[in-house]
């Protein structure tokens, strides 16, 4: 394989989290002894409102009279595609029953969490985008209760957009809560929520390793890093439309990855051509983002043939994964290792981000390696279960009794040996072990 770089990233997005991880972890540890009066505290540092956490329905009304209707109609838009898409996702898991001998039925049941959390970030940038995406998949999925936490803004509130958001979603509560302390509560049951079984949704290092922390007292979505794009393109893909798509997710942050891998020398000088006066030419904030992101973090990566671009991609299991060559088939069912797929130049990790209805929180830092995104399946249960006749259980119980005598389980053969004994007084049976050794609580052939 001959793979070369022509442009090669300096840095990795990659960090020492440890002293991220030592204050994170005393705010955990506060907030749980101290309960909400800790919460409050540091909401007051870090938040700096001092308004109601807790969103009464007359603060959901007043911020959704605030919108455009405009605004609203493209949130009511994406929340029905999203909304759409996710019911189309739970008819693929389902409970079920079947006869695996005679005798013997075992089954799948999907058993959805009961509280769910999810942070809608509101810091930088106003994620209306994931209330859509966290709220309505829990919903979809039937928790029984969902919250959601957004950080206010000083002497404001949370983002009207995000509260009208959540509202039309279905979120139960909706609190004025960021960061660790948004987390905090929403895991440990402050303010008249439920403990949160699941906390989803995505937000800065604080509250990814907040989650980090809670995860295995509670689920989590994912671990997350920082946002990542990849575009495969050839000699058909427009060098306008891939420079912007790179741009466009290089302004999500400074340590943003973006890679370019083609076949084609041309389109990728012109794509490196063309990238730094697209930047350029964006607001102020996100220019600084997207040039620190392209100058640190990005790729241009030249391969010999698109099964040489196919084995890269799999290898970086980008986070967004946009395919702009001949041939969309071949690349869908060739590549294996991506949070969401965006095939032809008619479709863009943007869409995805807002409005086509696949969710945004996606595996990023190469995760794609062995898990998806959030869907509805995050927030259901698969649990299984058996039942039997006695004639059923017969075989089970002795290949069960001689599978644990074969391991030193002796305990667990003794559950199998006496229902031997119960319901078949009759029979002996060959179960593994010397009848003394087993005594009395089976019938045992020598």
């Amino acid at each position: 394989m001959t793979v070369s770089y022509l442009k090669k990233a300096p840095r990795r997005a990659v960090s020492d989290a440890t002293e991220t991880r030592e204050t994170v972890q005393k705010i955990l540890t506060e907030i749980e002894a101290g309960g909400e009066p800790a919460a409050l505290d540091y909401a007051a540092k870090f938040d700096r409102y001092d308004g109601n956490v807790v969103l009464t329905r007359d603060e959901i009304d007043a911020a959704a009279a605030s919108l455009d209707q405009r605004v609203k109609d493209d949130i009511r838009f994406a929340h029905d595609n999203v909304r759409r898409f996710a019911e189309a996702q739970l008819k693929t898991v389902g409970d079920f029953q079947t006869e695996i001998r005679p005798g013997l039925t075992l089954g799948q049941k999907a058993i959805p969490c009961r509280a769910a959390g999810c942070y809608a970030p509101g810091g930088r940038y106003s994620h209306v985008a994931s209330a859509l995406m966290t709220v309505t998949t829990a919903r979809v999925a039937g928790c029984g209760h969902v919250s959601v936490c957004s950080p206010p803004r000083p002497g404001v509130g949370v983002h009207p957009a995000i509260v009208y958001t959540a509202d039309l979603c279905g979120a139960d509560q909706i609190l004025a809560l960021g960061g660790v302390q948004g987390i905090a509560a929403m895991a440990f049951g402050l303010f008249g929520m439920p403990a949160a079984d699941i906390l989803v949704g995505p937000g800065n290092q604080f509250v990814a390793e907040a989650k980090r922390l809670l995860f295995g007292r509670v689920g989590i979505d994912m671990f997350a890093g920082p946002t990542d794009s990849m575009v495969l393109a050839d000699a058909t893909a427009d060098p306008e439309i891939v420079a912007a798509d790179l741009v466009g997710q290089a302004e999500h942050g400074y340590n943003s990855p973006v890679w370019l891998v083609t076949d084609h020398r041309p389109l990728a000088e012109a794509v490196m051509a063309r990238v730094p006066e697209l930047i350029a030419a964006l607001p102020p904030v996100n220019a600084e983002n997207a040039a620190a992101a392209w100058r640190d973090y990005a790729e241009v990566i030249l391969c010999d043939s698109r099964e040489e671009i196919a084995a890269i991609s799999d290898s970086y299991a980008p986070e967004h994964l946009t395919v702009q060559a001949a041939d969309l088939d071949w690349w869908l069912g060739r590549l294996s290792c991506y949070g969401s797929l965006f095939l032809g130049e008619e479709t863009t990790v943007a869409f995805g981000d807002k409005a086509a209805g696949t969710n945004h929180v996606l595996p990023t830092s190469g995760a794609a390696r062995y898990t998806g995104g959030l869907s509805v399946h995050k927030y259901l249960k698969l649990v299984t279960w058996q039942r039997a006749t006695r004639d059923g259980a017969r075989p089970i119980a002795e290949a069960t009794a001689r599978i644990s005598r074969l391991e030193g389980m002796e305990g667990h053969a003794r559950t199998a040996d006496i229902r031997l004994a119960k319901y078949f007084p009759d029979l002996s049976f060959d179960l593994g072990a010397d009848p003394a050794a087993v005594q009395g609580s089976a019938k045992v052939s020598a």
